[in-house]
């Protein structure tokens, strides 16, 4: 999905001015209810969205071709599991970069919109469900791939016994299949989607006219969403601490290859990141959405419901950053890139220690050279 940017407004040229300040703020109170109240959103140029769009296209093309050479490579291994995870979350992303991108894209070129408190249509469904279906789909495959990875590190003979490809298939089309009932729960009246300030993406009900229903379905959303990341946190933590005691001990030399423990390591090192990225970009969004549908639904958020909107567009925009960052997992954190950056490291590190003991040397020789100077007088 789109990071969301604010229209441009059309008139004058004070008025244009303002309105290309207003692409990176929000706009207060007044003036956000001048704007539902017209029902129309002025044209505004698709650049910055298409940009984002092509960039996130392009980074999980790339990931994903890396992934798949990875997967021909290791299809005989352990790590081939990780992998179909891997590249089933990437494209995944990929699908919902473009279809969510999409939509956004036409409602900046259309440039209408109809009051994005109250009303809704079948694009705002349909947007409105592939938001909650690929903001799912990730949150879960990470989890599912930690806890993948925790049980290959703690009890990799049980892991070979319980893990195969098509059991992962099998996994793979639950979560897919989870998530899309979840999507689909408007259709049968179990909450609404609604378009959401300033009227070119839809999401749950969570800013005004909040009912029973709606906070269900946003409980529902941000905890399993919330519960996916802490889930992921604690087998993260698990894989990493027995892979650092393995590595102390050195009690792995003769039960696995260094090969093996070298990709245990690699595959950890990516679930952090994966971990990391989604907390960091989808929190803000499922917090802030909880608030303010709690607030909504007691009545209180009359005279804080700007603040919110706002709070929501930049979750929104945080959270279609994930989309974007994710490939650089993968791109980055692999082992070559790794070993790369860990010989830099040392090397700099040494030479660092090789300039400290010549400058050590240098002052003791100084220091013995002046006391037999001394001596000598």
């Amino acid at each position: 999905m789109l990071a969301m940017q604010h229209p441009n407004s059309s008139g004058s040229p004070a008025t244009s001015t303002t309105s290309f300040l207003a692409n990176f703020t929000v706009l207060q109170e007044p003036e956000v209810e001048a704007v539902v109240r017209n029902g129309t959103l002025p044209q505004s140029s698709p650049f910055v969205a298409g940009l984002s769009m092509t960039l996130g296209i392009l980074f999980n093309v790339v990931a994903l071709i890396i992934l798949a050479k990875a997967y021909n490579r290791f299809r005989r291994r352990s790590k081939a599991t990780f992998l179909l995870f891997a590249s089933s979350l990437v494209a995944t992303d990929l699908a919902g970069h473009v279809i969510n991108g999409a939509l956004v894209m036409r409602k900046y070129s259309d440039g209408t919109t109809t009051d994005s408190t109250n009303d809704t249509d079948a694009s705002c469904l349909f947007l409105g469900g592939c938001m909650v279906f690929f903001g799912l789909c990730p949150l879960f495959m990470g989890c599912a791939m930690a806890a993948e990875r925790c049980l290959g590190v703690t009890k990799p003979l049980l892991h070979a016994q319980l893990v195969t490809t098509a059991r992962t298939k099998i996994a793979l089309s639950l979560i897919w299949l989870v998530a899309l009932c979840v999507a689909l729960l408007p259709v049968f009246n179990l909450g609404t989607y609604t378009y959401q300030y300033p009227g070119t993406w839809c999401f749950i009900r969570v800013s005004e006219g909040t009912e029973g229903q709606d906070l269900a379905f946003v409980i529902l959303f941000s905890g399993l969403a919330l519960s996916s990341l802490a889930s992921a946190f604690v087998c993260n933590t698990i894989s990493g601490i027995t892979l650092v005691r393995a590595r102390l001990k050195k009690t792995t030399t003769c039960s696995k290859s260094r090969s093996t423990r070298s990709n245990d390591t690699e595959m950890v090192v990516q679930l952090v990141g994966i971990m990391v990225t989604s907390c960091i970009c989808w929190s803000p969004l499922l917090v802030f959405g909880l608030m303010s549908a709690l607030r909504s639904y007691s009545g209180s958020l009359d005279s804080d419901r700007a603040t919110y909107r706002r709070l929501m567009i930049t979750g929104v925009r945080m959270a279609a950053c994930n989309q974007i960052l994710d490939p650089w997992v993968y791109i980055l954190l692999r082992r070559a890139i790794l070993r790369r950056i860990y010989r830099i490291t040392k090397r700099q590190a040494s030479l660092k220690g090789s300039i400290f003991r010549s400058a050590r040397w240098e002052a003791s020789s100084f220091h013995i050279t002046e006391k037999n100077a001394s001596n000598k007088i």
